[in-house]
């Protein structure tokens, strides 16, 4: 088998622990990886690449993600996420809708952004979160992101949900955490769902109980159309860029 799968990963699941459970569907020594990682509370598109397939994970990273996220103001955790006990800013005031609108429309371009402390990057050679699971002092320096839109879904304190189209290696748990702070609210992730890489869509994402049923071979898409679907998307960004 060569080519790779569109996964819609639940939640409560590693992006490794879902490579697992497919490769436990397949011949024994079949090479299987992944493009992307979730994180486990995250659900929707995890592109699993299967034989030759793992040599497009760079080709497959660099495209233009989209994700759907619900960030609660009025609190913050030390994981910009649920995954962490909730620390309450009392003084928090809700904002206009126009306040917050100015603020999202900060976000945009290529920006500064400083990733979360609890994030797999390397600090000699070991994960920022393991070092900081065990009380050591992390310094992450910002770095340079690409956001191509942020778009309001919906609205009501503390509530908010956003649409975010951007490149690779941006933290939506650091979009929550900094708009927080924008906005002096204090703000965390509480739902992240990714529906889109490149050209591949959550509507063409296959769940592990069907693969389970139906087996893998039935939802393999061939590599040659992961050349296809980057040369489609690159005239698309072409165009949009001119």
């Amino acid at each position: 088998m060569d080519g790779f799968v569109i996964l819609d990963k639940p939640a409560g699941m590693s992006s490794a622990a879902a490579v697992s459970r497919v490769k436990r569907l397949m011949e024994r020594g079949t090479k299987i990886g992944h493009a992307g990682t979730l994180d486990p509370f995250a659900t929707g598109v995890l592109l699993l690449l299967i034989g030759r397939g793992t040599k497009a994970s760079e080709k497959l990273m660099d495209q233009p993600k989209r994700y759907d996220a619900t960030i609660k103001f009025g609190a913050t955790t030390s994981t910009d996420d649920l995954e962490s006990p909730e620390i309450a800013w009392p003084a928090a005031v809700e904002p206009s809708l126009e306040k917050l609108e100015s603020a999202v429309a900060q976000f945009a371009g290529v920006i500064l952004q400083r990733p979360p402390v609890f994030s797999a990057l390397k600090i000699s050679g070991q994960p920022a979160y393991k070092l900081a699971r065990g009380g050591t002092p992390v310094d992450l320096k910002a770095r340079a992101v690409r956001i191509d839109g942020m778009e309001i879904l919906s609205w009501r304190w503390p509530l908010l949900k956003i649409r975010v189209d951007c490149g690779r290696g941006t933290y939506i748990r650091a979009i929550a955490r900094d708009l927080g702070e924008k906005l002096s609210t204090g703000g965390y992730l509480t739902e992240l769902r990714r529906t889109r890489i490149g050209a591949f869509d959550i509507a063409g994402a296959v769940t592990l109980e069907r693969l389970g049923l139906e087996g893998v071979a039935p939802h393999l898409r061939t590599v040659s159309l992961v050349d296809a679907k980057h040369s489609e998307q690159s005239g698309q960004d072409d165009q949009h860029q001119g």
